[in-house]
């Protein structure tokens, strides 16, 4: 297109738009929407930094499941954003390791990415399929 935004820098797409494309590939039947109570709750990130986000988690705790797409203000706040999600990764290693060897497998295998202003986080079944929409939908 002729918009004048650099290729992959995210331009203005919102992150509900990137989350149309992610969502065909992940499977939210067992999963329910996230607020910004729970998105601080989990990674400790707060509205100031982000512009929107959409957050998805088991419907129990007893699933690792968690799919969030995050579109921040300022690209600059990537590094701190991902540090804190993995420090939400190694209380979930941790919490399911010992009593619950196939949600500990997915956590182990969690897919946490960024491109231009978003962040992708997800522990998932799908977790491949949902890292290439992640891409196809930033390209």
């Amino acid at each position: 297109g002729c918009s004048g935004e650099e290729p992959g820098s995210g331009g203005k797409t919102t992150a509900n738009e990137v989350w149309e494309r992610i969502r065909l590939a992940a499977n939210l039947e067992e999963m329910k929407q996230g607020d910004g109570d729970k998105l601080l709750k989990l990674y400790s990130i707060t509205a100031d930094e982000i512009e929107d986000f959409v957050l998805y988690t088991a419907s129990s705790n007893v699933k690792a499941d968690e799919l969030v797409l995050i579109r921040l203000k300022d690209a600059k706040y990537t590094g701190g954003v991902k540090e804190r999600i993995m420090q939400h990764i190694e209380a979930q290693s941790a919490k399911f390791k010992d009593y619950r060897p196939a949600e500990y497998a997915l956590v182990e295998r969690h897919v946490l990415t960024a491109k231009g202003p978003f962040v992708f986080f997800a522990v998932s079944k799908q977790a491949d399929a949902l890292e290439q929409a992640f891409n196809e939908a930033l390209k």
